[in-house]
């Protein structure tokens, strides 16, 4: 510990670049396997959502008798390099989130010996909880809202005359993002942490705006879903919950403090 509290600015600067390479090879290693599969799970993985079969739309079906059909879609490449670009891109962002929890065990690793030793043990455990809200987040817009978005906006038409034939450009854009930035937003407990631990929000600011932000997720879920209620319901309660486990989060904060 002495030792680390020594360490000069360059010796800081070393450390963080062996742990930024650390993350860039076990980005790389996993990317490189995400491309060895390229075809399986793009046939699998992103193109099975246009099916009737996939999971969430047999879940649906089964519980709910909500029951869809298949999605008849014509993908096409409008560049030379399209396919190339999104099987790229697949593999970076499959290889990051699947590296997760090791980035962030790297960034925490760099971070934790500057902290006191009580802000250590109220971070005890840190790595497990972002890594489990992150994948319960990517499982979530995986599963829930990017299947029923590609349902929504195949079948949506203003005019009959006009044909959806999506490019695999924007197929692949909606997919990968709606299911990355649903990972992130299930951070929202642990952003709340830390604006509650530099003094930016409390408990009972949350409390105040609670009514603001239902009425938000509820627009939010009404834009990217089926124009159906239990859909709405289905994306609406997670987002909510979150925010209720935010304000539980800053909380406990406030009464640390």
């Amino acid at each position: 510990m002495v030792e680390e509290k020594n360490m000069s600015f360059l010796d800081h600067l070393e450390e963080l670049r062996w742990r930024l390479v650390r993350c860039a090879v076990s980005v790389l290693i996993f990317s490189v396997i995400i491309w060895y599969y390229q075809e399986w799970i793009m046939d699998n993985v992103f193109l099975s959502m246009s099916k009737s079969d996939f999971i969430t739309f047999r879940w649906m079906c089964d519980f709910l008798g909500i029951c869809s059909e298949d999605i008849t879609l014509k993908m096409q490449s409008t560049s030379l390099s399209g396919q190339f670009s999104y099987a790229l891109m697949m593999s970076i962002m499959g290889g990051v989130v699947i590296s997760f929890p090791y980035i962030f065990y790297q960034i925490w690793a760099f971070v934790k010996p500057g902290l006191k030793q009580n802000e250590k043990s109220m971070a005890s455990g840190i790595v497990f909880y972002v890594s489990l809200l992150f994948f319960l987040g990517i499982s979530f817009g995986y599963f829930i809202v990017a299947p029923l978005c590609v349902q929504f906006f195949a079948i949506f038409s203003i005019s009959k005359q006009i044909e959806n034939i999506p490019t695999i450009s924007s197929y692949m854009s909606m997919i990968l993002s709606t299911v990355f930035y649903t990972g992130l937003l299930f951070l929202l407990p642990v952003v709340s942490y830390l604006l509650a631990k530099l003094g930016i929000i409390t408990a009972s600011f949350l409390r105040k705006y609670r009514k603001h932000a239902i009425v938000g997720v509820l627009i939010l879920s009404a834009a990217i879903t089926p124009p159906d209620i239990v859909s709405q319901i289905v994306v609406s309660i997670p987002i909510l919950l979150l925010y209720e486990v935010g304000i539980f989060v800053v909380a406990r904060v406030e009464k640390t403090n």
